[in-house]
């Protein structure tokens, strides 16, 4: 097993989600857009995620050749992103989100087939694989946040275009697994979706982003509104994945102890916690902290039994498809409708109350886990 070149894609992957996530919105800020035209751009990556990864995962599942794909998806979102270092306009920076986002998602949902793959039985410890991912993304989030105090939030786009070029040329030092023998028969994908567990747990997945999407796209605006500096905004954000850092080393024992159904519904009870505190208590450094340690149950611990199951519910040939609509449901449709609405929230009734109705629906989602098993 390839390990640290598996995990060097995941360390790059997530190191420009570190620079998308906590400071995009700053530099759309600094081109002069409001709040409701930024949950609106912050949302197209997200909605892309809806599309993109089925479409790509059913070339994956009927052609092979998955490292091709992901090859191919991270040439094509370094090629496409150099247009924002021209754009400044509304329409011109959202269509080239909606484009190199298009790509850049296709990427990961068929690279953790790949993964899975070379795992095999060992399917347990994707969590030590994964876990670099969350060091990727707290050396952008340190570094970039020096960098945005010192130069301001135009030097984001630049630290951008370089993690996506490291994420293609890492790509190329992966080649696809021996190929898997598939089943002749095998359930049709919509009879799997149609079972009510499965439907339960998708329906939790959106949730429990829409609720993140909020945390995604105003937290950093959110802090720097009440006196934070760059820097330490984004020694925070660190904190969060630290702590992620930590869930997805300890998973594997405790998806044996536990079981994933109750590591979802503890995760999605905690987020519900997580948005009171930092909605309800901006002020306070020790709640904050506090709150972002949390990251390791609302993230970490949520994404790595999800994973678990999707592994579970959707193999052979349905593998690749099974990665796309978790993607799709829960970062894609889940992120971008919570984005979207956390715009329009947060000019409307403010801040607060926006992370309290991210608190309300993650308790309903825990309870339709809760339910449907």
């Amino acid at each position: 097993m390839p390990y640290w070149r598996l995990s060097s894609f995941y360390l790059f992957y997530f190191g420009a989600l570190g620079v998308l996530v906590p400071y995009w919105g700053l530099y759309l800020k600094d081109l002069g857009f409001g709040p409701a035209q930024i949950g609106e751009l912050m949302a197209i990556p997200m909605a892309t995620k809806i599309v993109a990864p089925f479409l790509w995962g059913w070339l994956g599942d009927h052609l092979g050749q998955r490292m091709r794909i992901v090859r191919t998806g991270a040439l094509l979102t370094v090629v496409v992103f150099v247009a924002v270092f021209w754009l400044t306009s509304y329409w011109g920076i959202a269509l080239a989100m909606a484009l190199f986002s298009f790509f850049w998602n296709a990427v990961l949902p068929q690279f953790e087939v790949v993964a899975l793959r070379y795992l095999g039985a060992r399917s347990d410890k994707y969590a030590r694989i994964r876990m670099w991912g969350s060091v990727g993304f707290i050396l952008t989030v340190v570094a970039l946040g020096v960098a945005v105090d010192d130069y301001g939030p135009g030097v984001v786009p630049g630290a951008l275009f370089v993690v996506y070029l490291a994420l293609f040329l890492s790509s190329l030092t992966i080649g696809d697994p021996n190929p898997e023998a598939h089943p002749h028969q095998q359930p049709s994908i919509l009879s799997i979706i149609r079972q009510p567990a499965v439907m339960a747990f998708f329906i939790a997945c959106f949730l429990l982003q829409a609720g993140h999407a909020v945390y995604y796209a105003f937290y950093s605006i959110y802090l720097e509104s009440h006196g934070y500096s760059k820097t330490l905004i984004g020694q925070y954000w660190s904190v969060g994945v630290i702590a992620e850092v930590g869930a997805f080393w300890i998973m594997h024992s405790l998806l044996q102890r536990i079981g994933a159904r109750w590591v979802l519904i503890a995760s999605l009870l905690i987020a519900a916690l997580r948005w009171w505190l930092i909605g309800g208590f901006p002020d306070s450094l020790e709640i904050l902290f506090f709150a972002q340690l949390l990251h390791a149950f609302t993230f970490g611990t949520f994404h790595a039994a999800a994973i678990d199951l999707i592994h579970r519910y959707f193999v052979g040939r349905h593998q690749g498809r099974g990665q796309a609509l978790y993607a799709g449901a829960s970062f894609g449709a889940g992120g971008a409708s919570g984005s979207l609405a956390g715009g329009y929230l947060w000019e409307s009734i403010g801040p607060q109350e926006t992370f309290a109705i991210a608190a309300f629906i993650s308790l309903i989602a825990a309870f339709i886990v809760w339910r449907y098993r």
